[in-house]
């Protein structure tokens, strides 16, 4: 029974395979090429981890003993290469990697961990890719330029833990894999070092999924902006020379921002219909969306949560200007537009608009220059969005759709049944 107990439930477990960075006092020591901030929190990091860590400046002597925790010996790079065991993480800029290659042979068969990022998006060439070219005798390792200097030195209590490695070697890989581990991050291996490219520019694309929902967001707010400017301010003052530009920085503005509000909010919703009335007309749910609908669909959280900000920076200027209050309009927006209820909440902002503006929309004053409101403007796309739902939501459209969801597929999609043609025997031999 004891040796049952004993036996490892998956056959070649972690625990029968020997480390690669054995565990023991005193740690192995790790080398760090560069002496900046990265390095500082590397060896901060390292030193709490129970590693030695050996850093390697140009100039020791330029570099305050005070900046590195006890432990770090500072030395010139020849005497961090020779002292370290087999990691060195080099933490240089790119156009300085041509300075180490008087290292090349003392850093033949050591495992480079570069940490640099890409200058630019694009690039024909990564910087691991030009280091791995340098040291050809070495096995570079793509890592921990996703980690910041002060997630690093802040440990596990904040800051981002993933760290995104890649590599052509595997044991190499699977060493700064480990040591990734004992530092307390959490580390995702992406492939080879082919996939470096990727890392490098993941620092570069801030909020990636952010710029096509934040660009329609200021052009719906510049046009809405500029009818307003033309309507209310630059048209009476050419024709009989009404002064109204004091309006723009608040009055202005606090009209736009409800409509770009609502509009943002409609857009939310459109592509849902879209991607309805497609499956609709295929019949079936097992082909995919082209590509822009599909990109749509996956922004609109963003433009869920901008149209939250429209809608939450008009109720502080409401209130600025002392104006209606529009708090309660924009609470809705914040219970609602993530949620299965975010058609009550596009219905309440269309009823909201409605409210205050149904009598003025059919006085002559409120279409000076026949130009209409901003708000009239602002209720198409959101209307027509509503009227959609609705038309969904008739039994004809909503049991079919139901349908299509589930799996049901329209007779055109299906296969025709294969009949088996059975060949008629010949008996001529018998």
């Amino acid at each position: 029974m004891q040796s049952d107990i004993k036996t490892p439930l998956l056959p070649g477990s972690a625990s029968d395979s020997p480390e690669l960075l054995p565990r023991g006092l005193p740690g192995p020591v790790i080398g760090v090429i560069g002496s900046g901030d990265f390095s500082r929190s590397l060896a901060i990091r390292l030193v709490a981890s129970g590693f030695r860590v050996v850093v390697g400046s140009r100039d020791p002597r330029r570099v305050a003993s005070s900046l590195f925790p006890d432990g770090v010996e500072v030395q010139t790079q020849q005497e961090a290469v020779d002292g370290a065991e087999r990691v060195v993480f080099v933490a240089v800029y790119p156009e300085h990697y041509g300075s180490l290659l008087r290292l090349r042979e003392q850093l033949a068969g050591k495992v480079l961990v570069d940490v640099s990022n890409a200058s630019q998006l694009h690039s024909q060439q990564s910087n691991a890719e030009r280091l791995a070219e340098l040291f050809p005798k070495s096995s570079v390792v793509k890592g921990f330029n996703v980690v910041s200097a002060w997630a690093l030195q802040t440990g596990n209590s904040d800051g981002s833990k993933q760290v995104l490695i890649c590599s052509d070697c595997s044991d190499s890989k699977a060493a700064v894999i480990q040591l990734a581990h004992r530092l307390g991050l959490c580390p995702v291996d992406v492939g080879g070092l082919c996939c470096s490219r990727d890392i490098e520019e993941v620092p570069l694309l801030l909020f990636p999924s952010w710029g096509g929902p934040v660009l329609a967001t200021f052009f719906l707010f510049l046009f809405f902006y500029g009818y307003n400017f033309l309507r209310r301010i630059l048209l009476p003052y050419l024709d009989h020379g009404e002064n109204n530009f004091y309006q723009l920085p608040l009055v202005a503005v606090n009209e736009t921002l409800p409509a770009v509000a609502l509009v943002t909010l409609a857009l939310v919703y459109l592509p849902g219909l879209v991607a309805a009335v497609l499956q609709l007309c295929r019949g079936t749910k097992y082909r995919r969306f082209p590509g822009w609908l599909d990109h749509w669909l996956c922004r609109r959280k963003q433009l869920g949560l901008l149209s939250f900000l429209c809608a939450g920076l008009h109720a502080v200027y409401s209130v600025c200007l002392t104006l209606r209050k529009a708090a309660g309009y924009s609470l809705l927006n914040s219970a609602y537009q993530q949620s299965g209820l975010g058609y009550a909440a596009l219905t309440l902002s269309i009823m909201h608009t409605l409210f205050f503006g149904w009598d003025f929309a059919f006085l002559p004053r409120a279409y000076p220059y026949y130009l209409p409101p901003v708000y009239l403007l602002a209720l198409i796309l959101p209307c027509t969005v509503l009227v959609g739902r609705l038309l969904l939501a008739l039994p004809c459209l909503a049991f079919r759709l139901a349908k299509i969801r589930r799996g049901w597929e329209s007779p055109r999609h299906q296969q025709p049944p294969v009949t088996e043609v059975v060949q008629p025997q010949n008996f001529s031999h018998v």
